[in-house]
């Protein structure tokens, strides 16, 4: 294993002593930082909200599973099969933002800077800004959900392609093709790539310049998490044995080039997040391990050693200072970095 120095002092290889187990109680399917609180996001019913003095308070959000969630940085907002939207603050207060009036799920959910919410039940997206809210039914049920990082535009993916639909112009939505089930979306930082993690294990990727297409395929097992690095030059994904670091620093991101691989495991990659400010990022994988990788050299720090299961969530704080990570059977942590 490669090693790396974490600040000051000597390069070291494991930081597991450091970890500030947490306990939750509870499997988790995501977690969020709230300035320096997070927030870890239950399977079922519940939000687990831990302070800075490491006080565990928990919260009901809703009456079933947790089917999606999202954060701004302000509140974490999250859709269950309740048919609820509801937005949670650091300090526990919860508000009820929408109820589908079919008691559809609400299973996708997407966050502007600007504070407009977008969510989708069945085959309708919607989108509430500054007090107004709209929706568009998509050919297809939605099966992921991006804000453009500039302007008011929602990316919906959705069987067979993806929708690009500006809420707040009466122009027709844009349609990027490409067959098969597109399961999640995101936009690069620099608003110049969209991508879509896909129900084979693929990802396709548009140029929006031009609508060229990118093939992002060769993994063993679908991919369920991505993360873009600090500044935007790369894309870390899940659904390998190793960290797939896609390149997108140049105009034709990755088209016609080869991946990076990252801290091989006898175990697939579950969860990937990249710190906020330096090139590095943090892997869970199915085994339970955790590690953090400094993408430059593939250079290695244990986090957690392996567990019962697999790591499902990572956060990084906004600051970089703080790394949260969940597993599905409820162990949690936190390691100040």
């Amino acid at each position: 294993m490669k090693q790396f120095d974490p600040g000051e002092g000597p390069s070291i290889a494991s930081i597991t002593d450091k970890v500030r187990p947490l306990a939750v109680g509870m499997p988790v399917s995501s977690v969020y930082f709230l300035g320096e609180t997070a927030v870890f996001v239950g399977a079922e019913e519940s939000a687990a909200i831990v302070d800075a003095a490491g006080e565990i308070s928990r919260v009901e959000i809703h009456g079933g599973a947790v089917l999606c969630a999202a954060s701004d940085g302000a509140r974490v907002v999250s859709g269950g099969d309740d048919g609820k939207l509801v937005a949670l603050n650091a300090k526990g207060e919860v508000d009820v933002l929408a109820t589908d009036a079919k008691r559809r799920w609400i299973d996708n959910v997407a966050l502007h800077p600007d504070g407009a919410v977008a969510w989708s039940a069945g085959k309708t997206s919607y989108v509430r800004s500054k007090g107004e809210e709209k929706s568009f039914d998509m050919p297809s049920t939605v099966g992921g959900l991006a804000f453009a990082p500039k302007g008011l535009r929602l990316a919906v993916a959705h069987y067979n392609g993806v929708t690009l639909w500006f809420p707040n112009m009466a122009a027709k939505p844009e349609f990027l093709e490409w067959a098969g089930s597109h399961l999640s979306v995101t936009f690069s930082p620099d608003n110049r790539f969209l991508v879509t993690g896909m129900h084979e294990p693929a990802l396709h990727g548009w140029r929006l310049a031009d609508n060229r297409h990118m093939r992002m395929s060769g993994y063993p097992g679908r991919v369920r998490s991505m993360s873009w690095s600090a500044g935007g030059k790369a894309l870390a994904t899940s659904g390998a044995d190793t960290v797939i670091m896609w390149p997108f620093a140049s105009k034709d991101g990755p088209m016609g080039k080869e991946p990076a691989m990252l801290a091989p495991l006898q175990a697939r990659v579950s969860a990937v997040s990249c710190h906020p400010k330096h090139d590095i990022l943090a892997a869970g994988y199915s085994d339970g391990c955790v590690l953090m990788v400094r993408i430059e050299d593939g250079a290695e720090i244990l986090v957690r050693r392996r567990g019962n299961a697999a790591v499902s969530a990572l956060a990084w704080s906004p600051k970089g200072s703080l790394l949260a990570f969940a597993t599905e059977d409820g162990d949690a942590g936190l390691v100040e970095w």
